[in-house]
C-alpha cells in the first residue's frame, strides 16, 4: 500500500500541486475534488490502453470530424479537457 500511496501523491504533486498556489484548506479541497473528477472521468491511463477508468459513462468517439473539438479548462485552468463538439 505504501508504494501505491507514494505513486498517487507523486502524481498529484507533478500534475497539480507544483503548478498552483493553495490558499487555504477550502481551496485545496476544491482543487482536489475537481482533479479527482478529471482523473477518474477523462484523464487517459496507460494501464487501460489510454482510456479513463470511468469509460462506461463516456460517449463513443467518432474520429471522422476532428475539426469540431472544444477545449474545456478545469481545475482553475491548470488542466484542459478536449471534447468533440457534436
Amino acid at each position: 500500500m505504501n508504494a501505491i500511496c507514494e505513486r498517487v501523491i507523486g502524481t498529484l504533486r507533478r500534475e497539480l500541486l507544483d503548478r498552483i498556489l493553495i490558499l487555504n484548506e477550502r481551496h485545496l479541497t476544491f482543487v482536489l475534488r475537481e482533479y479527482l473528477i478529471h482523473y477518474n472521468g477523462h484523464r487517459p491511463h496507460q494501464s487501460r490502453n489510454q482510456r479513463p477508468p470511468d469509460i462506461a459513462t463516456q460517449p463513443a468517439s467518432d474520429l471522422d470530424n476532428l475539426r469540431s473539438i472544444h477545449r474545456k479548462p478545469i481545475v482553475t485552468g491548470m488542466i484542459n479537457e478536449y471534447h468533440n463538439a457534436a
